[in-house]
């Protein structure tokens, strides 16, 4: 990513610098809160990371997960943060950590959800100790129920020294739109809450960034306010365009770009199973969970197996792609078979 990428972010750094020290000075009894939503590559990601490379000081512990759309089991966030981590000197139940990190070995029940969200929340408290530190939650529309759930335990955890930053998309775009548009209504009742919510750059800015990338202005005065018609101001696009475009003169940024062949659609895999090519069907039905177990007579939990295994398979990062995925694959399969 470009050293520019925070243009038009200064106001949103300073802010969440104010909330880590509230969290340095012990101002706080439960964690100070950000949550920065935005649409597909405003850089909510990035702005997180940045502020968190500038606190002064350095936070003691980050802990920092995202969803994984490919595991079936919840507490995906704590399992991310589990990942790779020593826990054998936590004071814990080994086959609670087990579940937590969604290690292979683990029971598959053993604790009641209840009771499963209060060793979660024990195994943060655990991992953070006397602080202060700084809670990374990606990606909070995509996460499963139990993750949210942990997240809203979280943010009002009396005596948790930390920084709870969320970056998500709005709730109408999340996998579970009513529990994540819940969720983030408790994020931002907390008091003291950093609310922030990213748009696209300005002309002005994406005319700044045009300066500082090219030695030299652009010819053409009119150029930047193009870049940004062009890209509609959305930094991700703005730093592709630029990136495509290194070492040449600013003045062919817009050039149309040489045509490429298409690459030939991929034929619908064999590795896919009876059951799972069921489910599909479903999911392009635009079938709930529940609407899916109902239809096939099967359980909920074993949908969601399902579903997890054809995200991992079809390389989705959401049911909508796996269902859009099919649908591209069942158009291509005729020609395929032509072609043969």
């Amino acid at each position: 990513m470009l050293p520019v990428s925070m243009v038009g972010r200064a106001g949103e750094l300073a802010e969440l610098d104010r909330a880590w020290s509230t969290v340095v000075g012990g101002r706080r009894r439960s964690p100070a809160v950000a949550v920065v939503t935005g649409g597909v590559g405003v850089g909510k990601s990035l702005l997180v990371a940045a502020a968190l490379d500038g606190f002064t000081p350095r936070p003691e512990v980050v802990l920092s997960g995202a969803a994984r759309v490919h595991s079936p089991a919840p507490y995906d966030w704590l399992a991310a943060v589990l990942c790779g981590r020593d826990t054998s000197r936590l004071d814990l139940p080994g086959d609670a950590l087990a579940w937590l990190a969604q290690q292979p070995t683990a029971p598959r029940e053993r604790y009641a959800p209840g009771t499963l969200l209060r060793l979660a929340v024990r195994t943060v408290r655990a991992l953070v100790g006397a602080g202060p530190a700084v809670l990374v939650v990606e990606d909070l529309h995509a996460l499963d129920p139990a993750s949210l759930n942990l997240v809203g335990e979280l943010a009002t955890a009396d005596g948790l020294p930390a920084l709870l930053m969320v970056a998500t998309r709005p709730a109408a775009h999340a996998v579970a739109p009513a529990l994540t548009g819940r969720t983030l209504a408790r994020l931002c009742g907390i008091r003291g809450v950093v609310r922030q919510h990213l748009g696209p750059l300005r002309p002005a800015e994406v005319a700044e960034i045009l300066n500082q990338v090219y030695a030299s202005p652009p010819a053409d005065p009119r150029l930047a306010h193009q870049v940004w018609q062009h890209t509609g101001g959305n930094p991700y696009a703005l730093t592709e365009l630029l990136a495509a475009h290194a070492g040449q003169d600013p003045d062919t940024l817009l050039a149309p770009p040489e045509p490429t062949p298409p690459a030939p659609a991929p034929v619908l895999r064999a590795e896919l199973t009876g059951r799972e090519m069921e489910v599909l069907d479903c999911l392009v039905a635009g079938m709930s969970n529940k609407q899916v177990a109902r239809v096939l007579g099967i359980s909920v939990r074993t949908v969601t197996v399902h579903v997890s295994n054809l995200l991992r398979k079809t390389g989705s990062a959401s049911r909508t792609e796996a269902a859009l995925w099919a649908v591209r694959q069942r158009l291509a399969a005729p020609a395929a078979a032509r072609d043969g």
